[in-house]
């Protein structure tokens, strides 16, 4: 049968998953708290998996491979935009730790609530889970050390740059490709390239609010 540790160790056999903090929180917040019930049984596949609204959860060996690349540091503040079931948001705040901060954007109201219901499972304390406003990311609380973008546009917004640390690192993909950025400067930036990777379209911030029906 298929589990949990079955899944975070074909991750490690792949090369995938290298470090021992990301092993760690791999191993302790679980996929299947995040998924559908009808998908529960497909939980520890390494595939992206419908939730709600069109979305999807996000394909295990990508999620490695994104927090392997972001190095995340007990006590960092990081955004996420597009939070979908929170398996990534619990994640993060498993990794930055009770002095860290995980501020986190959804446009689509049903998955705010869904992120919300399956994050309680995990009584964490350091993130703040929110519906997505009128702008790209959250720019009052920034600046951000890391920032991981989940749905792909068609170019990187300037909105994503200005809320980054100097140093900072970000995940976006943009059209079919996954972009590793490395804040550098302010006027420089460090970027890695890479394609296979499959992402639900990024939403306008200024499309109104997309009701729990969807």
């Amino acid at each position: 049968m298929t589990t949990n540790g079955v899944l975070v160790q074909d991750l490690i056999n792949k090369g995938i998953l290298k470090s021992q903090k990301n092993i760690n929180a791999l191993r302790r917040i679980d996929r299947k708290d995040f998924v559908i019930n009808s998908e529960k049984e497909n939980a520890y596949t390494d595939y992206p998996l419908p939730i709600h609204c069109g979305q999807t959860i996000t394909k295990p060996s990508q999620m490695a491979f994104i927090l392997e690349f972001l190095d995340i540091q007990i006590g960092e503040k990081v955004l996420e935009v597009g939070s979908g079931s929170g398996w990534g948001t619990a994640l993060l705040a498993e990794l930055v730790g009770k002095t860290g901060q995980i501020w986190a954007v959804e446009i689509i109201q049903r998955l705010v609530e869904f992120g919300i219901e399956n994050l309680r499972k995990y009584n964490f304390t350091q993130i703040n889970l929110t519906k997505a406003g009128p702008e790209y990311g959250l720019p009052e609380h920034a600046p951000y050390d890391k920032i991981i973008v989940s749905a792909s546009g068609s170019k990187i917004k300037q909105a994503f740059l200005q809320q980054l640390k100097i140093g900072g690192k970000m995940t976006i993909p943009i059209k079919d490709k996954l972009v590793l950025l490395t804040k550098k400067s302010e006027e420089e930036y460090k970027t890695e390239i890479f394609r296979g990777f499959v992402f639900v379209p990024l939403i306008k911030p200024s499309t109104q609010s997309i009701g729990t029906n969807c």
